[in-house]
């Protein structure tokens, strides 16, 4: 799949998202917008992660550790073919699986996840059985900012580093916003790559909604051999969306219909200056 059309996925995604949180009438609409981006490339362009080879191990996976930003990977999920486009009108309603956290009643969805600080233990255990395995699939998860306070993290880096996990992709998304305010006033974790690298892994930072980016980066792994491999994603809490950029009230916050029109405006203009340089219209 080439630039453009990685970019015109991207557009597609943020408008279902918003859809879907409206119909819902729930949602994280801020941190969904923020790595939408990233498991756009993720799942489009760099993991091996199907629902024909889902139920094999000798495969990429992948673990959701900020679980309340599933929005975002249950449109790239549906739109992977791992469930019908139509499930997601009935997010958040009686007797759907798609609720407001990552569920493995879910296909396509590995982990339950959702309480903050899991997601990195886990993708460092299915690294370690991959190594132990001699295994040739990769792990990848991703992170919110405010979730790196987390103490599991940083017991979770202490091995991943230990075992030498270089099948291992973590990502932060570093949009700088939670749900009361900047991380940086909630609780500083700067510098965080000083604190990761002295853990004992390799370090790099990427524009987390810049696709080419993204897709050069991720060619470069692992990194460095024998070491984990850790992105920070620097990203804008809700992109895509004037209004709702960097903007704290956003974090878990459903459009009015009004908003939502002005949203799906502001994605069709966004479309149409894509395609005008793609020239395709």
């Amino acid at each position: 799949m080439n630039i453009t059309a990685l970019q015109q996925k991207s557009i597609e995604y943020r408008r279902n998202i918003l859809d879907a949180i409206w119909k819902a009438r729930a949602g994280h609409t801020g941190g969904s917008l923020s790595c939408v981006d990233i498991l756009n490339v993720l799942y489009n362009q760099v993991m091996d992660i199907r629902p024909e080879n889902f139920d094999q191990v000798d495969r990429d996976h992948y673990i959701h550790s900020k679980g309340h930003s599933v929005e975002a990977l249950y449109v790239v999920l549906a739109d992977k073919g791992f469930f019908p486009k139509e499930a997601l009108d009935t997010m958040e309603k009686y007797c759907s699986s798609l609720i407001g956290h990552p569920t493995r009643a879910v296909p396509g969805i590995e982990q339950n996840t959702g309480a903050l600080g899991h997601g990195l233990a886990i993708a460092a255990g299915v690294a370690l059985a991959g190594k132990k395995d001699q295994k040739t699939y990769r792990v990848f998860t991703i992170m919110g900012d405010g979730e790196v306070t987390e103490g599991s993290i940083w017991e979770a880096g202490i091995i991943s580093a230990h075992y030498h996990l270089d099948n291992l992709v973590v990502i932060i998304d570093r949009n700088t916003l939670q749900i009361t305010g900047r991380t940086e006033s909630v609780m500083a974790t700067e510098p965080l790559e000083d604190k990761f690298r002295s853990f004992g892994f390799a370090v790099r930072h990427v524009d987390g909604n810049d696709i080419q980016s993204l897709i050069s980066l991720f060619d470069q792994l692992p990194f460095e051999l024998g070491k984990p491999n850790l992105v920070i994603a620097h990203t804008i809490k809700g992109k895509g969306i004037s209004f709702i950029e960097d903007n704290v009230a956003w974090h878990h916050h459903v459009p009015t219909e009004a908003e939502l029109a002005t949203a799906m405006l502001e994605l069709q203009q966004a479309e149409e200056l894509l395609q005008r340089k793609d020239g395709s219209l």
